[in-house]
């Protein structure tokens, strides 16, 4: 599917739930000037607007995450907002080395019309996850349960569930606060041709109370043919193409 694969980040949410002492409520705004998602423009090299809200207690933790989009009305579909709902468990397996389980599904409201259909299954997507941390870098394994993103072979009848994304993410401090942070990720895509890709990313930050302004270098090897915005779009432009994407989010 020619689908601007979502990300940088899903944010966390819900109410506390009674009884659960040390419990944390957090939201939070950004705005990009583009929104890779494992590398690929969810809003055709647009700017994006999102918000989150995270909850947390103890190792539990909740959420939910917003974004504008246009890759579903560039392929005759309906939605123009992402929303992610989250949640898992975190926890230390021994002395710094961390663990993290959940399940992520990502819903696209009222993405489906007849001419969207014709192409594609239903884009909302479930997928499973597994993280593992040692000091600065992070392993993360994740799983679709379902389609992925409304992927399908309908000549060949062949669904993309059991899709897979592997991506190993560090975090350094370089001094004065400012956070680099590299990244290398797999998307493999079950059962759809010239779908499968790696991305990259490098991004640099700072936390001013809050506020954190980012600048990141984000690039794939993805297939130039099946990674371009839909009909409606009227676009040949290649969303996994390696660019410059800033950005500030607000913490709060």
């Amino acid at each position: 599917m020619k689908k601007v694969l979502l990300g940088l980040s899903c944010t966390l949410a819900l109410t506390a739930v009674p009884g659960i002492s040390h419990a944390d409520l957090a939201f939070n705004v950004a705005a990009f000037s583009d929104y890779r998602y494992r590398g690929i423009s969810q809003t055709r090299m647009k700017p994006a607007i999102q918000a989150g809200v995270d909850y947390s207690a103890g190792g539990l933790y909740l959420g939910a995450w917003v974004s504008t989009i246009r890759w579903i009305k560039d392929a005759y579909g309906d939605a123009q907002l992402e929303i992610d709902l989250y949640g898992g468990y975190k926890g230390e397996i021994s002395k710094g080395l961390g663990f993290d389980v959940g399940v992520l599904q990502y819903v696209y409201p009222s993405a489906s019309t007849k001419q969207w259909d014709a192409s594609y299954k239903n884009p909302n997507t479930t997928e499973i996850y597994g993280a593992l941390t040692f000091g600065p870098v992070t392993s993360k394994l994740s799983y679709a349960t379902t389609n992925l993103f409304g992927n399908y072979d309908f000549a060949g009848k062949k669904d993309s569930k059991g899709s897979m994304y592997l991506d190993v993410t560090a975090s350094f401090d370089v001094g004065g606060g400012v956070m680099v942070a590299p990244h290398v990720g797999y998307q493999k895509v079950r059962n759809i041709k010239g779908a499968s890709y790696t991305d990259f990313a490098l991004t640099v930050s700072k936390d001013f109370s809050g506020v954190v302004p980012s600048i990141a270098v984000i690039g794939t090897n993805a297939d130039k043919g099946f990674y371009v915005p839909g009909g409606a779009a009227n676009s040949s432009k290649f969303l996994g193409k390696t660019a410059l994407v800033v950005g500030v989010k607000y913490n709060f």
